[in-house]
């Protein structure tokens, strides 16, 4: 058998033994995905962040109301100094934050599924006060982006079963 061949041989075998364990792609059709896009209400955002978050959650699941979920969350943000000069002056900082989520059944108010994600990213500091803010800025939309989609991949395990 040429080696071409094997490889097609070594494809297909794993495609077929992935299809026998029960493995179903999220974005597939009838996906762990499908069972989230449109069935989600998200709370109304009252801060910043929390708009940062529900626009990107609203962008991956669509928008819903009224839904058979509801989903309700409060993000958290911080900072810490990480880069110092022989002078002491900061030259990066570490932006670190956490979203605490609860997901409910809209109609019975039972919880489906609750949690937190937490990440973090970086920026720097210049010398430049306006560079250091638009940093700053970005790092924190940077931040909410990223725990918006860590909570979208957290949903997307839940059991469809569990899912009204």
């Amino acid at each position: 058998m040429s080696l071409s061949n094997r490889r097609h041989f070594l494809l297909a075998g794993g495609a077929l033994m992935a299809g026998a364990c029960g493995f179903t792609p999220v974005y597939a059709p009838n996906g762990a995905a499908s069972k989230l896009e449109g069935r989600v209400h998200i709370t109304a955002p009252k801060t910043k962040n929390k708009y940062l978050v529900t626009r990107r959650l609203e962008t991956r699941l669509g928008r819903s109301d009224p839904a058979p979920m509801t989903l309700s969350f409060s993000v958290s943000e911080g900072a810490t100094s990480l880069g110092t000069t022989a002078t002491g002056s900061t030259t990066r900082k570490h932006r670190t934050g956490t979203l605490n989520y609860t997901l409910k059944n809209a109609e019975t108010g039972s919880t489906i599924d609750k949690g937190k994600v937490t990440n973090f990213t970086g920026y720097s500091l210049t010398s430049n006060t306006a560079a250091t803010l638009a940093s700053e800025r970005a790092a924190s939309e940077r931040l909410m982006v990223i725990l918006a989609d860590q909570l979208i991949d957290r949903l997307h395990l839940i059991d469809p079963a569990l899912l009204p």
